[in-house]
């Protein structure tokens, strides 16, 4: 069986990975650090929590041991796709360089330019960095890439999926073509293939899991859910995501829940304080040091609760989450292998259940195209119809029904003509009414609409006249023929 100290790794980096009470490396570790070692490109493909971060970690501590870097230099670049990775590996790093003297810089949003600045012009031997704020240094003239000997480029996949694409492309422009690269990902698309061809020369390809499978240590689950109606949706929902909590009882130590939008994980998580549950909120919106304390909080267990977008699905190491709650089903399937890989980590058990209403049937069957099974179902049965259609057969056509029919039970027509009938002198006009057979009627009235046409021709439709009559047909009901009769007379 092998260990750690198999790899060939530095005596100070093998004395740190002992305190931090690692023994054997995971199989990304025992198939990546090698080929690291020796220099070449490395390609890693691995779910997530399988220890991708110490596959490029290590390696690039004990090449980077023996040197020193110069001011606005950096010796080796990581970039990460969101701030919370990036802040992870760079406390890997310290974990795992702390008996040797290399320094780290961090350049993250929502981080004083100047203490980023300052530690740059000190001399960085590992950089760490989102590629945003990579870039806003660069243009500010506050660092040089000639200097590049390794670049990581960490979840690579997420990086493609947030756009990042042109910024990568000029990174590497900028760092020598003699540079050591890295890529490490849990799904490798084919837009990922055409990028590592083109910055990765004869590459270590390193694979130990097939490509977007999920845990065998997670118990995965779906929950079928469909509201009563569509204004009572989103409370009914936040209900079950509340029962789905309780059912599960003490088992449920702590959890992040996943939304889609960033409005949702505010009212959820308000929605969870509300009614006794201690839960934070966490997405892009809000201040990094906001951030970094929630993400703490949950951390250490002073925390239950995280209610999270994707920005905290990718990268971070929880290693003791018990449960993940996908309150929408997430539009990429993808997204859905890095959200419950939060669980399940080092070889340990966790639950995920998914909230699935009629709309979200397409998204699931991607998941379950995408990790090659079916995830089992509870609660109520989707329609054999799809999502649209089940939405519009609830409301839209009784309520055009109910509209229509309303004029006909209303009592103005017959208020408004009232006051005529008691002001009309002649009694005879009354009874000619009452004597016209029902047959005569619609000749007489077809008579009176031409008549009325060709001598009201230049008003307008919507206004007196003929505007109203016109269209109603030969069937139409005594009362409103009266009401027109006296309104012309």
């Amino acid at each position: 069986m092998i260990k750690f100290s198999d790899l060939n790794l530095d005596p100070k980096v093998l004395k740190a990975v002992a305190d931090t009470g690692y023994e054997k490396p995971t199989p990304i570790q025992e198939g990546a650090i090698p080929p690291a070692l020796e220099g070449r490109d490395v390609l890693g493909i691995a779910q997530t929590g399988t220890g991708k971060t110490a596959s490029f970690t290590l390696p690039m501590i004990s090449m980077l041991a023996r040197g020193r870097a110069r001011a606005r230099m950096p010796r080796s670049l990581v970039l990460c796709p969101t701030r919370e990775l990036a802040a992870q590996v760079a406390e890997n790093f310290d974990a795992y360089a702390k008996y040797v003297k290399l320094n780290k810089a961090l350049l993250i949003g929502g981080v004083s330019f100047k203490e980023q600045e300052a530690v740059i012009n000190r001399g960085a031997d590992v950089l760490i960095a989102t590629p945003g704020r990579l870039l806003d240094h660069f243009e500010r003239g506050k660092l040089l890439l000639t200097g590049v000997q390794i670049m990581v480029v960490d979840e690579a996949d997420r990086m493609l999926d947030m756009g990042f694409i042109p910024d990568i492309e000029r990174i590497f422009s900028l760092t020598p073509f003699t540079r050591q690269t890295l890529f490490f990902s849990a799904t490798m698309a084919p837009e990922i293939e055409r990028i590592t061809n083109t910055f990765l020369s004869n590459p270590a390809r390193i694979e130990v899991a097939r490509q977007a499978t999920t845990s065998e240590n997670i118990t995965q689950s779906v929950v079928m859910f469909k509201g009563s109606r569509k204004d009572r949706e989103g409370t009914e929902k936040r209900k079950l995501l509340r029962d789905l909590i309780e059912s599960e009882g003490e088992k449920c130590k702590n959890a992040i829940i996943f939304c889609n939008r960033k409005v949702d994980v505010d009212t959820v998580a308000k929605s969870m304080k509300k009614y006794g549950l201690d839960a934070a909120a966490i997405h892009g919106d809000l201040e990094q040091s906001h951030r970094m304390r929630t993400l703490d909080g949950f951390r250490d267990g002073s925390l239950r609760f995280l209610v999270a977008s994707d920005v905290a699905a990718r990268g971070l190491d929880i290693p003791n989450v018990s449960h993940v709650f996908n309150y929408d089903v997430p539009s990429h399937a993808e997204d859905y292998v890095h959200r419950i890989g939060r669980t399940g980590r080092a070889g340990k058990k966790g639950t995920t259940i998914m909230i699935c209403s009629p709309r979200d049937t397409r998204n699931l069957d991607d998941i379950e195209a995408l990790v090659k099974h079916a995830i089992p179902r509870s609660g109520e049965p989707l329609p054999e119809d799809d999502a649209g259609e089940a939405v519009k057969a609830e409301t839209p056509k009784p309520s055009r029904r109910s509209r229509s029919a309303k004029p006909k039970h209303e009592d103005k027509p017959k208020a408004e003509a009232a006051p005529k009938q008691a002001e009309a002198p002649a009694p005879e006009a009354k009874s000619e009414k009452s004597e016209t057979k029902p047959e005569d009627k619609p000749q007489e009235r077809n008579s009176d609409r031409n008549n009325d046409r060709n001598r009201d021709s230049g008003r307008s439709r919507s206004g007196g006249g003929s505007g109203k009559s016109v269209g109603l047909g030969d069937d139409m009901p005594a009362f409103i023929a009266k009401s027109f009769d006296e309104r012309m007379g």
